[in-house]
């Protein structure tokens, strides 16, 4: 069988126990969604997330996802949990580790900023590879942000964190701060080289340009803001601003990281009207290149394309990254992690 092999992708976003909710919240809108999530949160046992989670990691492995930053706020035996479970699927694994210090469920809360360093720092110990992951502006106050924004930066930790997904978080964000998410973590010392702003739909032009002026990236997840009615990331105008872009599988509504690329080129070409927009090098380097440094991984393992795939049949030589981009899904990409 020949192959090609090619540098991992990266899903910089992952919410594993997601996967399960996979047929149940067919309608509302995402706050509707929110709570079914809370609802599944809640009930899973720590052996469960042992379980489920090999699953998961087993399907990113098999569509071309060699390492994954898991954004985890289920608890700290919990964490270890998902650790154990990407060890046994034999992905890489950063765990985001949340902050979340109001608001969700009680299972997802710490009572302090100390308390949250306490388990970041005891998974460290446990030789878990960890990222600082405030939630969101909604989950961690101001005075926290700055906190946490310190503590990353002086243990040269990757820091990811929601915002601007939904109109109402900024405007609850505008109501309590005056400021939009995204202008409130530039204020509060959350953005830099090593920070990852997740979503980004609503960001207006001003947030915008404080991205690029930080160098912070944005981790888009196209299937999840589709599948959850976030809207559209502004994509033509990140790239205008040439604000670095990785992409994660979120909700995991779909695992796919083809499908990901393609839907950011695909929002560009709606928005623009034009096509090429963003080139194919550009898009792969987005999926693999871009997701590894947001994680802080100097390299992540290669996946490999068969080239008799039926999807790939009759393409020449010279047009094989752009039929594997436009034309293909992940079950092109074979399983490259230990089953």
């Amino acid at each position: 069988m020949p192959t090609l092999a090619i540098p991992g992708f990266v899903n910089a976003h992952c919410h594993a126990f997601q996967r399960l909710m996979r047929g149940r919240a067919p309608g509302g809108d995402f706050w509707a969604w929110r709570d079914g999530m809370i609802a599944i949160a809640e009930s899973l046992t720590v052996d469960e997330i042992r379980r489920e989670y090999v699953h998961v990691y087993r399907e990113l492995c098999a569509n071309g996802y060699t390492a994954v930053g898991e954004f985890h706020y289920l608890g700290l035996e919990e964490a270890r949990a998902a650790a154990a479970a990407a060890d046994e699927a034999g992905v890489e694994l950063v765990c985001l580790f949340a902050c979340y210090l109001r608001g969700g469920s009680a299972r997802f809360r710490q009572e302090s900023v100390a308390d949250y360093l306490r388990q970041l720092e005891s998974l460290r110990a446990g030789g878990v590879r960890v990222g600082v992951a405030p939630h969101s502006v909604r989950a961690c106050p101001p005075d926290a942000l700055a906190e946490l924004g310190r503590y990353a930066a002086d243990n040269d930790l990757p820091l990811h964190v929601h915002a601007d997904e939904q109109p109402r978080e900024i405007e609850e964000c505008l109501a309590e701060t005056g400021k939009r998410p995204i202008e409130l973590l530039y204020d509060r010392g959350c953005l830099g080289p090593h920070s990852t702003v997740v979503h980004a739909t609503h960001a207006d032009g001003h947030e915008l340009d404080l991205l690029a002026e930080a160098g912070a990236r944005i981790c888009a997840c196209p299937t999840t803001e589709a599948n959850l009615g976030d809207g559209f990331l502004p994509v033509a105008r990140v790239c205008h601003r040439e604000i670095g872009i990785c992409i994660g599988s979120d909700s995991n509504a779909r695992i796919d990281p083809l499908e990901e690329l393609r839907e950011l080129e695909g929002i560009a070409r709606r928005q623009t009207g034009t096509r090429g927009v963003i080139s194919v090098d550009s898009l792969l380097s987005f999926g693999s290149d871009e997701g590894a440094a947001a994680l802080g991984l100097e390299s992540v393992p290669d996946a490999v394309v068969d080239l008799d795939d039926p999807q790939l049949r009759g393409v020449a030589s010279d047009g094989l990254y752009d039929a594997l981009v436009f034309s293909c899904s992940g079950t092109v990409l074979r399983k490259t992690c230990d089953q």
